[in-house]
């Protein structure tokens, strides 16, 4: 229990103030309609007996003469006790009091407030705290002979609530049994909500879900059953490139790709799914949450695996290179080999033809990408990756019409990037021995890289899916997942503005275009 005590007494707390500011309303009201009630219902009947005393020829006789003036006593004192009115006072048409209920008033003005009655009009109204009526007292002339005021002194506020109706308070005292009961069950039921636990104890454990939340270093996506962001720590805004008020905002309404789309949907399912974003590679796993048959939404977790990507990569081009020495290797000593084995047979003819056709043959080479690639970083490329396709027995060969003139820096390791992944996507792809590959490269306002190869070709409905997720149908067949080549080649040519497409012409054809001016 918390220092404010629980949820329950708080709510009661909450819950009787309530009521009792109703109470207070519904007395305020009651004692409003009380008060109008009152000044209605007896200034009409002080304007009635004020016009009844007024009308009495006894009173008009003794006003009319003053030595009669000690004889009106009688007339005001029989019409107050008779009609339980406060006080009537008769009183001079110059307001001169001569008589009242309080001798002190006697030869004192009359109070007349607002009154009309110097001006020979009746008139009620409030004065000095009781509900009034003056009346004038006309002679046989027509003339104002004198005033009479009979007055009700106001309730007080106790007063007024004594006399106020019986079912007001009937109703007052339903309305707060009805306010404790609710209260009791409004308790109650917000407890089962939460669970039983107190306001100290949810605000804790949200407070610790905050820090655990923005504490770790992977990043956790909360999603409701529509698919919108319930909740989203900093690591994972940051991997994301999400806005600072994304919660609440449907993942479709975001700038996201396909494939993110995909994995935070559910619609790619399984677990470490690779997902490229802005340059970065995140590993993504989607948990759905439920409680019984009753679906709440899921929570996404992702790692950022960039830094891996680009070690694995390194690691990726030196074997490269050490399988493209380790063939030049092999084929070196295969030809010495040959040699040795002539020279034995003493074949010295056949040794000068075959050192001979060798030489030619990598000069050649040599020569044909030297003089149509300008690029360094892209020739030498072409020219390790010839060798490690002779390995393979594959026959690596340039168009009639590749050409590429000198590029810039990051033009060239983009290119060296999309050229070879798509060679050894190629590689991978032909069955075995005797098959061959064929790059096109054109150079204009953008480079257009095109790889042929005599493989078996992809299949139409994954033209686009092995570009999008990363997957090739080898990794497909063996259960898990290759290389991100295809999919870091897509985002190297988007990255310029560019497009990577794959069409079938007796094998695969992959077709890269990269623009000059990023």
């Amino acid at each position: 229990m918390g220092k404010k005590g629980s949820l329950a007494r708080q709510l009661l707390v909450l819950q009787l103030l309530s009521v009792l500011v109703l109470l207070v309303a519904v007395a305020a009201v009651s004692l409003a309609q009380v008060g109008q009630s009152f000044r209605d219902t007896e200034g009409r009947r002080m304007l009635g007996l004020a016009e009844d005393v007024a009308a009495n020829q006894g009173l008009r006789f003794s006003l009319a003469d003053r030595a009669r003036h000690e004889m009106l006593a009688p007339f005001a004192e029989s019409a107050r006790s008779q009609s339980g009115a406060s006080f009537v006072i008769i009183a001079r048409p110059d307001r001169t009091v001569l008589t009242s209920p309080d001798p002190r008033q006697n030869g004192e003005p009359l109070p007349i407030g607002d009154s009309t009655i110097t001006s020979g009009r009746s008139w009620v109204g409030e004065v000095d705290g009781a509900m009034v009526a003056h009346v004038p007292v006309m002679g046989l002339a027509g003339d104002v002979i004198g005033i009479v005021a009979a007055g009700q002194d106001l309730p007080s506020v106790w007063q007024a609530m004594v006399d106020s109706p019986a079912d007001v308070l009937v109703l007052l005292g339903i309305a707060t049994a009805l306010g404790v009961v609710g209260s009791f069950w409004l308790a109650w039921w917000v407890k089962r909500q939460t669970l039983g636990l107190e306001p100290a104890e949810i605000t804790g454990l949200v407070e610790h879900r905050e820090a655990m939340l923005h504490g770790i270093r992977e990043g956790v996506v909360g999603l409701d059953p529509q698919h919108r962001i319930t909740l989203v720590n900093d690591q994972a805004r940051t991997l994301l490139s999400l806005p600072d008020r994304v919660v609440g905002s449907a993942v479709a309404d975001l700038d996201l790709n396909g494939r993110l789309l995909d994995v935070l949907t559910g619609r790619a399912a399984g677990s470490d799914q690779i997902v490229l974003r802005k340059g970065r590679v995140l590993v993504m796993n989607r948990v759905p949450i439920s409680i019984g048959t009753r679906g709440l939404g899921a929570v996404v977790t992702l790692r950022d695996r960039t830094e891996l990507v680009r070690l694995r990569d390194e690691l990726a081009a030196n074997r490269n290179i050490t399988d493209t020495l380790r063939a030049q290797a092999h084929e070196f000593s295969n030809r010495l080999h040959t040699i040795s084995g002539l020279i034995e047979l003493g074949e010295y003819d056949e040794v000068r033809r075959f050192v001979t056709r060798v030489s030619t043959t990598m000069d050649r080479w040599h020569a044909e990408v030297s003089t149509r690639i300008a690029d360094p970083s892209v020739a030498a490329l072409l020219i390790a990756k010839a060798s490690l396709a002779a390995e393979q027995g594959v026959d690596l060969r340039l168009a009639d019409s590749a050409r590429l003139g000198e590029v810039d820096e990051r033009l060239s390791a983009d290119l060296v990037t999309v050229l070879g992944n798509l060679v050894d996507n190629a590689l991978d792809a032909l069955p075995g021995p005797g098959g061959w590959i064929e790059v096109d490269v054109a150079h204009t306002e953008v480079v257009r890289v095109v790889v042929r190869d005599s493989g078996p070709g992809v299949a139409p409905d994954l033209a686009e899916e092995i570009f999008r997720n990363g997957f090739t149908t080898k990794a497909a067949e063996e259960g898990g997942q290759r290389g991100l080549g295809l999919a870091l080649t897509r985002q190297a040519c988007v990255r310029r503005s560019g497009s990577v497409t794959v069409h079938n012409a007796d094998g695969a054809v992959f077709t890269a275009t990269l623009p000059v001016t990023p």
